[in-house]
């Protein structure tokens, strides 16, 4: 069980020994804190709760700096998964995780946010052609077109419409690490990673 949370800073190329040119997302790693192992026993399920991220101490409650000791941005939990022959066994609380857990070659799933593009309609959103350009169409090149049925006389559940798009957690499967830097905390994976610059990204082993 493999993992680590990070903020995406851009992207870049990488070059192989053989020459071939690949591109890559730059992580910039934040040394994760095990804040606490939960077990089915006493928590009904196995999970690792990993904190990290140096937040101001008056945005902390009560609550919050007991459970923790400190204050942190950012928390989160990782469950060992099903069929994959996991377990929580081998984490402690006060545990620090950085870079180091994985390795050039590696495969990943890396999880984020995706980009927020608000209001959008149907060609953008969901790729419609739109109407011919040509024949008389008019002011509505990019209308939707029909929606619905006479006969049922109301609009099907599904129907790809305009609406909100992006802000949606997306993740990205088999990505391979190409390069890893714990001095610097930096993580090079292969292949684009969803969200904008500095949003957190979520690393695990596949």
């Amino acid at each position: 069980m493999q993992f680590i949370l990070g903020t995406k800073e851009g992207m870049t190329q990488v070059f192989a020994e053989d020459g071939t040119c690949h591109p890559a997302t730059v992580l910039r790693v934040s040394p994760l804190t095990v804040t606490q192992v939960r077990n089915a026993d006493t928590d009904g399920y196995a999970a690792v709760q990993v904190a990290t991220g140096d937040q101001k101490e008056h945005r902390s409650n009560k609550a919050e700096k007991g459970h923790f000791g400190a204050a942190f941005q950012n928390v989160k939990e990782f469950r060992p998964r099903k069929n994959y022959d996991e377990t929580v066994d081998s984490f402690e609380k006060g545990q620090t995780l950085d870079a180091s857990v994985f390795a050039p070659g590696d495969k990943v799933v890396v999880a984020a946010t995706s980009k927020g593009k608000g209001f959008q309609g149907v060609v953008k959103r969901h790729g419609f052609a739109g109407a011919p350009a040509s024949h008389g169409t008019k002011h509505n090149l990019r209308a939707p077109g029909s929606i619905g049925q006479t006969g049922i006389n109301r609009v099907l559940k599904g129907m790809r419409m305009a609406g909100r798009m992006g802000s949606d957690r997306v993740s990205v499967k088999n990505l391979q690490v190409l390069q890893v830097d714990p001095e610097q905390n930096v993580l090079l994976v292969k292949g684009a990673v969803p969200g904008r610059k500095g949003t957190l990204v979520e690393v695990r082993n596949v």
